[in-house]
């Protein structure tokens, strides 16, 4: 795998490394056939993976159309794809129109969605997590559909479990949840009514320097607030691995959909991570609560097996997180609600 440096300077470092393709994902490029259609780009994953399909055919030699639809309530996100060749659509989904005026693409990433902010706030939870997938499915019934979903649709498990593994029975907790197992009940319907070749991705958690639960953690810890953990255990995934291994899983797609867990391969201690940005930063941490029997875990191992385990290991995320933090470099100001049990977000 390629160098990646101590710390990362910048934001556009950053980005370089969280879009930077695997030698895998580059073979994979060189074979899979047709144009990538990335839906809902402009998210928290969406820029860097999209940056990575681009230069992943790039290197493979493969001339490929990547195409990004959003909203792009952010014009920057737009400019950035742009500058590095990313065809750009701009429109809101939940609508049919503008969602059959998309173009054809044989290759689909559906990463459209909403989580934070939906309690109060169900029925557009619901309309764009479930029903939104409904017309994805048929509008693109004749491609190949990537659908990322979450492990969020388990339920709890006890701590040493070894999490949840696909072939468990999902039990959504929350309405956030909930909604997210309609999705992928969606696109199973329009897989099995039309033979359309699907995976489905539950991820959690992917992190990077800007975000995720160690920022969380970490930034807690730097600016001595105490960290709950109550729900103490959790797994994560560097982005740029998670990036490089949904696009892989385009080799996965089948009828019926095959479902696929993305994580680490380790159970994280919320207490024991909050120790260790204790010892980085020179400052006690604050904990509190006690650790539940039960937490949100998944168990990755037969993507692992299928596809290859992460590249970047958790200590140098963590590194990376801390260095990132103490330098004052910016960060998204999202909260990942890690802490949350009812599924209340």
């Amino acid at each position: 795998m390629s160098n990646y440096p101590e710390r990362f300077e910048s934001e556009l470092k950053l980005e370089e490394a969280l879009s930077r393709p695997t030698p895998e994902l580059v073979q994979m490029a060189k074979i899979l056939v047709g144009d990538f259609l990335f839906l809902g780009v402009s998210g928290k994953m969406g820029v860097s993976m999209a940056c990575m399909a681009k230069r992943a055919c790039e290197e493979a030699g493969a001339k490929r159309r990547v195409i990004g639809v959003s909203r792009f309530s952010s014009p920057e996100n737009r400019k950035y794809l742009e500058d590095r060749d990313i065809e750009t659509i701009a429109g809101d989904l939940l609508n049919p129109e503008f969602v059959q005026g998309l173009p054809d693409a044989k290759n689909v990433i559906y990463l459209a969605g909403t989580k934070f902010g939906t309690s109060g706030n169900e029925a557009y939870a619901w309309a764009m997590n479930a029903y939104l997938p409904g017309v994805i499915a048929e509008r693109y019934r004749d491609s190949r559909i990537i659908a990322l979903s979450t492990g969020c649709v388990y339920s709890l498990v006890d701590v040493d479990s070894g999490g949840s593994k696909e072939t468990d029975t999902p039990f959504p907790i929350g309405e956030y949840a909930q909604s997210c197992l309609g999705r992928e009940r969606l696109f199973e319907y329009g897989s099995l009514t039309n033979e359309t070749q699907v995976t489905l991705v539950r991820l959690n958690y992917a992190v990077e320097m800007r975000y995720g639960v160690l920022v969380d953690i970490a930034s807690k810890v730097y600016n001595s607030q105490p960290v709950d953990v109550s729900m103490g255990y959790l797994n994560v995934i560097w982005q740029g691995d998670a990036n490089a291994l949904v696009l892989r899983s385009f080799s996965l797609c089948s009828s019926p959909p095959r479902i696929i867990n993305l994580t680490g391969s380790e159970t994280i201690s919320v207490r024991e991570m909050a120790l260790r940005f204790g010892e980085l930063f020179g400052r006690e941490p604050i904990v509190e609560g006690e650790e539940k029997s039960q937490t949100l875990l998944s168990n990755a191992s037969w993507v692992h097996r299928e596809l290859g385990k992460p590249h970047v290991q958790l200590d140098q995320i963590v590194n990376w997180t801390a260095k990132w933090i103490e330098a004052g470099n910016p960060l998204l100001g999202i909260p990942t609600h890690f802490e949350v049990s009812d599924g209340k977000f």
